[in-house]
């Protein structure tokens, strides 16, 4: 198999405030890109400043509004500005909502010591107890009493919970992958979560979420080695075994469990991948000594751990493109190699029925969607499975079917049948059989009455590297949704999250540029193309420098990217030179090729 030519926000003011946890808001529908955190940001170390002495009710209460966005010592620059009853009562760990501009405040009445305000705002997501985010569309209203104290204007009460403006947000707050493998412990699955704890706690924080388990969606597609027995024995410290600046800089650090000295030998390797991957994508250095109750976890690095140890299941690695760049062509597959274009061998590059192709991450199995070739009222398309050289067998008959779609491990094709019916094609490699099996979608569809869950049509369908998470867009709208095993050896998908919430446009292509982001392509000229995190975090839209709207199919990996527009297949080039990003062409393949990569 031959292989592929090298190739591919806005200051706010800083305010929050504190309100009830209601109605919900989208992610805005714009170029701008929209990313809630970045690196080394915080809480305020510093002392927080008590309220000015003489404000009146509204400037007090904006005051408050900009304190709420420190969260250290559970937000006790804001408690300041509550009276003392209030301040007893407030639950600020109940949740916190994200509002995407400073909200609005409005007087209800104002008499003598006493005043109420009603603040509303556009709300865009929330952030539950343990830091996973949530989007979220619509409008947050709720009501903040106040009153005098000794010539003093305080809070008297207000609903449990925290709201934060979104600028404000992004300065305390950043954003962590923890790492749970997959069922087969050959892959990580990235969790991601919202923390704003200092540098020097970041590592106890991490691998303290890391005991407390995946999210509950999440939990079923993964296994927690670090949850009990396995627990911290003792402080984490640097590997020199000071206590001091654990984190920060260099020369490592150490970790002794307890409860890990029963794990077996694999389950072990995967304990220490979980714990550096989740560590090293944060910034905190190695190597990272990791001890079994005061003895090395493994005798073969007893000098420390290094990600180059672990990366072999990164999701990043799991994901890359092993098997070259491919197209489907004139209703064949075809390989796109430095020396041109060249028919893939045996069945697939010889038929000219293809419509959409999917190549198995190793390059050795194809699933693809064919004309049938039937007389009407038989079903216009087949779902045919063979080797990449070799011959295809039909294996499935329908109206129609999304292009296919492997996890990394390529034990099965997933499609969906007519925009309802979602199946695994799962190939026997020792036999060659393939069998199909139904996949239960049944609490997709459940609440098909809540605007937020998917609705049929299902057009894309795309698995994840690890295999734990599917994207899809249904009825034009993107979700993401959890892959569960059932005990009878079937699947279900759960858990469905609307991504992208508030799009002017539907979507009309999705694939998965890593385990933690996948990639739209959408209607229109505005954004055809953009990048969404898996908990729907950040939207942030792509160049279009050179596309030709609309956008028909887009195929991605975490180190290729290419899009189908109205006349040509292009390649994503990033500038290394740090210009703008553009979109090229690939030459030879027209204006009705389908671009495939691996997965």
């Amino acid at each position: 198999m031959r292989r592929p030519s090298a190739g591919l926000r806005r200051a706010l003011v800083v305010l929050g405030c504190l309100l009830s946890v209601s109605a919900c808001a989208s992610l805005p529908d714009s170029s701008a890109p929209q990313a809630l955190g970045s690196l080394d940001h915080q809480p305020t170390s510093a002392s927080p400043l008590p309220p000015v002495a003489g404000r009146e009710p509204e400037q007090l209460l904006l005051d408050f509004m900009a304190a709420t966005a420190d969260p250290s010592d559970r937000h006790q620059a804001a408690r300041q500005f509550l009276s003392p009853a209030a301040n007893a009562q407030w639950d600020d760990a109940a949740s916190t909502s994200i509002v995407d501009s400073q909200p609005n405040t409005l007087r209800e009445s104002r008499n003598g010591d006493s005043a109420t305000y009603v603040i509303r705002a556009r709300k865009i997501g929330e952030l539950a107890s343990d830091g996973s985010y949530r989007p979220g569309d619509g409008t947050l209203e709720t009501k903040v009493d106040m009153e005098k104290i000794d010539g003093e204007w305080r809070i008297r009460d207000l609903p449990p919970g925290v709201i934060v403006e979104q600028a404000a947000f992004a300065k305390a707050y950043h954003r962590y992958s923890l790492f749970f493998p997959n069922l087969t412990g050959q892959a990580m699955v990235p969790d991601l979560r919202w923390i704003p704890a200092r540098k020097d706690q970041l590592a106890q924080r991490l691998l303290g979420l890391l005991a407390q388990g995946p999210q509950s969606a999440l939990a079923p597609a993964v296994r927690n080695p670090m949850g009990a027995p396995v627990t911290l024995r003792g402080p984490i410290t640097r590997a020199n075994g000071d206590i001091d600046n654990v984190g920060i800089g260099g020369g490592g650090l150490s970790v002794d469990f307890s409860g890990a000295t029963a794990l077996d030998p694999p389950t072990r390797d995967v304990l220490a991948a979980q714990i550096v991957l989740t560590l090293s994508g944060a910034d905190v250095l190695g190597p990272y000594l990791l001890n079994a109750d005061g003895k090395p976890l493994d005798d073969r690095y007893a000098g420390g751990w290094q990600r180059g140890d672990v990366d072999a299941r990164s999701p990043d690695t799991i994901a890359r493109n092993r098997a070259g760049m491919h197209a489907v062509r004139d209703g064949s597959l075809v390989a796109i190699t430095d020396n041109g274009i060249t028919a893939a061998p045996g069945f697939f590059g010889a038929t000219h029925t293809l419509q959409s192709v999917g190549l198995s991450p190793d390059g050795q199995l194809v699933a693809a969607v064919a004309k049938s070739g039937r007389p009407d009222p038989e079903p216009e398309r087949t779902l045919i499975i063979g080797t990449y050289d070799g011959q295809g067998f039909p294996v499935a008959t329908g109206g129609t079917f999304t292009r296919p779609t492997w996890p990394a491990d390529g034990s099965s094709a997933w499609s969906v049948v007519d925009g309802d019916r979602v199946i695994r094609a799962v190939h026997d490699r020792t036999t060659g059989n393939v069998s199909v099996q139904d996949v239960d979608i049944a609490e997709l569809t459940a609440a098909a009455a809540n605007s937020t869950s998917p609705r049929a049509p299902i057009t894309e369908l795309r698995i994840s590297p690890s295999g734990a998470r599917a994207a899809l867009i249904a009825n034009g709208k993107v979700y993401v949704a959890v892959v569960v095993p059932q005990p009878n050896g079937k699947f279900s998908l759960s858990s469905p999250l609307p991504l992208a919430i508030g799009l002017s446009t539907p979507a009309v292509s999705i694939d998965w540029l890593s385990d933690e982001k996948v990639v739209v392509g959408r209607d229109g000229n505005v954004d055809p193309v953009a990048g969404v995190l898996v908990d729907g975090s950040e939207f942030r839209a792509q160049t279009s420098q050179n596309l030709t709207p609309p956008v028909r199919v887009l195929s991605a990996s975490p180190d290729q990217e290419y899009v189908a527009d109205s006349r040509a297949v292009l390649e994503l080039t990033r500038n290394p030179e740090g210009r703008e990003d553009y979109w090229r062409e690939v030459p030879g393949l027209g204006a009705n090729a389908v671009p495939v990569l691996p997965g």
